[in-house]
């Protein structure tokens, strides 16, 4: 996907996660986000400035911060790109009853939450 975009996979990843962010994200939540450096980080948010891809704006509560939000600019590319692959993820759901949906889903919740706890473990040493 991220190739067919012209786009790096961590570059998708990260506009990935944007989209499914209530609010815009900071540099350096974004680097937390996908384990990469504050620096590396800054980088990629440029990257994703100059292809269309995210707006950089002032965060509201603190003038030294930049609030990184996704781009109406390239919105049509990037749901057209991610039609049929959301459409075939979404039919593999179907066949699972409400019940075994809830299973998946707690699984999911574990298993990113303890993700998320070694990634923290990991990086602080």
């Amino acid at each position: 996907m991220a190739e067919r975009l012209g786009l790096h996979p961590t570059d998708l990843q990260c506009v990935s996660l944007l989209g499914l962010e209530p609010e815009p994200l900071t540099t350096g939540e974004i680097a937390k986000l996908t384990g990469l450096t504050s620096g590396s980080a800054t980088r990629l948010v440029d990257r994703l400035e100059r292809a269309g891809l995210v707006e950089k704006g002032p965060d509201p509560h603190d003038r030294r911060k930049t609030r990184v939000t996704p781009s109406t600019r390239r919105a049509g590319e990037l749901a057209a790109a991610w039609e049929a692959p959301g459409a075939a993820f979404a039919s593999a759901l179907d066949t699972f009853t409400t019940e075994e949906l809830a299973v998946i889903e707690r699984y999911l919740q574990r298993t990113t939450r303890v993700g998320d706890e070694q990634a923290g473990r990991l990086r602080d040493g």
